[in-house]
């Protein structure tokens, strides 16, 4: 059985202080860490190779599945970016900080923000992937987003003035937001989220408007029944199994179906003990049919994902997405996690960080000793289409990110402190823009390594379809 931790996070020691006195402090913290000391970017003399760092972060990866992990990471420094999470732990922990932490997602780039149902039905725009997350020091999750806008805007093809705007954009609009939360009741806080509407109202193009609340209606209008239930399975006799599309849905050949099945349900069974105890009694009512492995994303490539196909009955399917938990990458350079589990993990820092999380949220722990967390597969969700997006959109969607951190940050951080030592000139503003153009170059310079290790055949790549 899945059971709490008996490590829990350590209760405040020092007395509560006053928001007057919490902003000084904050304050204070520009003496031993200046402002603009985060615009350096200085990589050390022992800098390891960012190919040793990749082969480090691919240990106990499904090895058939590595070369598509490292084909999909050479294709732009972007997607580069994407899945050398190790890589910038590695270098932010070499930068300044402040000392103040917060609950950091752990790899905050721009594609781990959209939209996506609360349990009441409506739709926020919130962080939503969270595998990395792990208290640590609250300007690394700032750092790493900075910088994904700088490579974004010029994975679009912007001039470096619109990449430069962006970034400054999401540092200006973390700052000023944290000063609101700096003034708010923990509980005001703790309630506040992003609703789409007000998504969708921050956009100043017409079209962009147009285009997204088609976008959000389509996902509202989705059946899993009428949508996903014919694209992702199919009946093989009396019995609804997945649909496998290989290399990414997939049954795997050396392991017997049955035998598959028989150690989902043991995992199954740690993982309803997870969920709140309400919540048992719904998925009480879902009999599990079928497990396939899914490959994912960019950074999780190769770790051990799935997708659980239940049925309440013959019209009535739900699918789960099974991601494994490995350690944070930042658990090296901000301290291990206090639970024993690193689904666990994962799971709490989803509640500590996003305004409502999903229902079917859990964890649990495989025959073999693997971690692993649990939610829907899909749940009215949205993405971002950074691809198309102009200058004046990309920082438009800055601006919503910046704002959304910010509020993650202000409810397991202490929001006062963090604004005292921000204060309201641009002078933080500006030095995280220039850390991001200089990590987006010291990124670009890390994917040529990759690029010429795959030309030159040291490091085999799956090139997929376009």
């Amino acid at each position: 059985m899945a059971k709490e931790s008996k490590q829990k996070p350590a209760a405040p020691t020092r007395p509560r202080l006053s928001r007057d006195e919490q902003q000084a402090l904050g304050k204070s913290l520009r003496e031993k860490c200046p402002r603009d000391s985060h615009g350096a970017w200085n990589p050390p003399p022992d800098r390891p190779s960012p190919l040793a760092l990749i082969d480090q972060s691919n240990k106990g990866r499904v090895p058939d599945l590595i070369p598509l992990r490292m084909g999909r990471m050479v294709r732009t420094p972007f997607t580069f970016y994407r899945g050398a999470a190790l890589n910038m732990a590695h270098d932010l922990a070499n930068t300044p900080v402040t000392g103040l932490r917060v609950q950091a997602c752990g790899d905050c780039h721009l594609m781990n923000f959209g939209a996506f149902a609360t349990p009441e039905r409506r739709m926020i725009f919130d962080l939503n992937d969270m595998d990395e997350t792990l208290p640590a020091p609250w300007e690394w999750d700032l750092k790493r987003l900075a910088a994904s806008f700088i490579l974004a805007c010029r994975d679009n093809r912007f001039g470096e003035g619109s990449a430069r705007d962006a970034a400054m954009t999401c540092v200006r609009s973390y700052r000023e937001r944290m000063a609101e939360y700096s003034q708010m009741s923990a509980l005001d806080t703790w309630y506040s989220r992003i609703e789409i509407e007000q998504a969708v109202d921050a956009l100043s193009n017409a079209d962009g408007r147009k285009r997204l609340a088609k976008r959000i209606a389509q996902a509202r209008a989705r059946s899993v029944l009428e949508h996903d239930f014919p694209k992702l399975a199919a009946m093989r006799g009396e019995e609804p199994s997945i649909k496998d599309n290989p290399p990414l849905v997939y049954h795997p050949r050396n392991i017997d179906e049955e035998s598959l099945l028989e150690q989902a349900r043991e995992a199954f069974a740690m993982y309803r003990e997870s969920i709140q105890e309400d919540r048992r009694t719904l998925i009480d009512r879902y009999e599990l049919k079928d497990i396939a492995f899914k490959v994912v994303g960019v950074g999780s490539v190769g770790t051990f994902c799935g997708v659980l196909l239940l049925m309440a009955n013959k019209d009535d399917p739900l699918f789960l997405q099974v991601k494994e938990a490995r350690a944070s990458v930042l658990a090296p350079y901000a301290g291990k996690s206090l639970y024993p589990n690193e689904g666990q993990r994962v799971v709490n820092g989803y509640r500590r960080i996003q305004s409502a999380s999903d229902i079917f949220l859990g964890w649990t722990m495989g025959r073999h000793g693997r971690h692993y967390f649990v939610r829907q597969l899909k749940d009215m969700k949205v993405s971002a289409e950074v691809e198309i997006m102009q200058p004046s959109s990309m920082t438009e969607y800055a601006e919503l990110c910046g704002w959304t951190l910010a509020r993650a940050h202000a409810r397991s951080g202490e929001a006062a402190e963090i604004s005292g030592y921000l204060g309201k000139s641009e002078s933080f503003d500006k030095a995280i823009m220039k850390f991001g153009v200089a990590y987006a170059d010291q990124n670009e310079a890390d994917h040529e390594v990759l690029a010429d290790a795959v030309r030159s055949g040291r490091v085999e790549v799956t090139v997929e379809a376009e």
